[in-house]
């Protein structure tokens, strides 16, 4: 919390994105008896996941677990979540298709999700902060319109071009439904919450300014004035990074593709930063990777960075390795204040 309000810290402190997942044998035991979409919404077997990476790696906090297309769901349309990712059996394909979207009320819709976030307190003892998250508007479009993954994006692309107002009245609705779903999160207990725009790196600058960045912007605006502070991640983003920045986000999550150096000279002095291990570095042997993790941190500085992957831990990782690279972000980490050149 002190390093995302850029204040000095005795270490640097590390989470990881997806770090309650496949990758952890004791989620695959849960996950083993139960499908995806009803673990989501079991708020013990939720709080139990999401507290055990906390317990077996030692982060410096707890992302609850649950997943971005949760509050679509509850708007109307029908969501199936499996391991091959997730799938809309009937997409929003017409003007009438997205007029019959509602905007739920957040604790009748998805309360479940601030139940998770209490009992992961109590679990936890508040030894952790709890993070909160949603995805960003386009993000959710994107799933939304296309029935799934896409590789081009052409469905919610030509949705944008071909019928812009259209695609501002989905982006609206969405954002008044992710607002009031997030500040229940605060609300449960929630002391930073991260905005997933995991697919806003597909558009040009252009059409990021014109279709995402708005929506965000009042996000990150309403969200800061319950007083927690608002992580902004997403992939491909380096060229949207000074656009970002006008977002007003505490903390812009940086990909692998960016030196966090540069990163952090585009962003200026004002802005904390997250990231940007590649997941796939946690396949390096110890040393390599124990190098990888002194690079960043000798690049990003003592004050205001939180160590983190570029993305999501991938399932075939190891938890040793992951164990190996929280301690190393902790030791290198203290090393950095004390004055140790890392790089």
């Amino acid at each position: 919390m002190r390093t995302a309000r850029r204040q000095p810290t005795d270490t640097t402190p590390v989470w990881l994105m997806r770090q309650a997942g496949r990758y952890l044998p004791e989620y695959r035991a849960i996950r083993g008896n139960i499908a995806f979409l009803d673990l989501c919404k079991n708020p013990d077997l939720a709080a139990e996941v999401t507290v055990q990476p906390v317990t077996r790696l030692g982060v410096d906090a707890a992302i609850i677990f649950s997943d971005i297309l949760i509050p679509v769901e509850a708007m109307g349309i029908h969501l199936e979540l499996g391991d091959k990712g997730p799938h809309f059996p009937t997409p929003l394909r017409t003007a009438a298709d997205i007029d019959k979207l509602g905007v739920p009320d957040p604790v009748e819709g998805t309360g479940f999700v601030a139940e998770a976030i209490r009992r992961t307190r109590k679990a936890l003892n508040d030894s952790v902060p709890v993070i909160g998250f949603a995805g960003a508007p386009f993000t959710l479009a994107a799933y939304m319109v296309e029935g799934g993954g896409s590789k081009s994006y052409i469905v919610i692309k030509r949705l944008l071009f071909e019928q812009p107002e259209l695609a501002h009245r989905l982006f609206q609705k969405l954002t008044d439904t992710l607002i009031p779903y997030l500040k229940m999160q605060v609300e449960a207990g929630a002391s930073i919450v991260q905005i997933f725009d995991s697919w806003g790196g597909e558009l040009s600058p252009y059409d990021f300014e014109r279709f995402s960045l708005p929506y965000l912007t009042r996000m990150v605006t309403e969200l800061k004035a319950t007083g927690v502070p608002v992580i902004l991640f997403g992939t491909n983003m380096t060229p949207h990074l000074p656009l970002l920045k006008r977002t007003g986000a505490d903390v812009i999550g940086l990909d692998w593709r960016v030196n966090v150096d540069e990163g952090r000279r585009i962003l200026g002095p004002d802005v904390a930063t997250q990231g940007n291990l590649d997941p796939l570095h946690l396949f390096l042997p110890r040393e390599e990777l124990d190098a990888r993790v002194k690079d960043i941190l000798g690049r990003a500085g003592p004050i205001g960075h939180i160590f983190n992957l570029g993305h999501g831990i991938l399932p075939p990782s190891d938890p040793d390795a992951a164990k190996f690279l929280v301690d190393a972000v902790h030791r290198h980490g203290t090393a950095l204040r004390q004055g140790v050149a890392l790089r």
